[in-house]
């Protein structure tokens, strides 16, 4: 799996259809309605997220890797 940072993965959600809701720091909390999930993305820069985090998200949200 590539790294990607919050950011990248934060643009992929939204394509998706996730909505950002707040910014509290720089935890950026997007929702889908319907959903009840919420997905919590660390964006610290183009720092890389780690892999584990990575991939909870990305099954959270039904992302796949070619989607980033």
């Amino acid at each position: 799996m590539k790294q990607v940072s919050g950011k990248e993965l934060a643009r992929a959600l939204q394509k998706k259809g996730w909505i950002l809701v707040r910014i509290k720091g720089s935890h950026h909390v997007f929702t889908l309605t319907g959903r009840p999930e919420r997905i919590v993305i660390p964006i610290h820069g183009n720092q890389p997220l780690k892999i584990g985090l990575l991939r909870s998200q990305m099954k959270i949200a039904g992302l796949v890797e070619d989607d980033i």
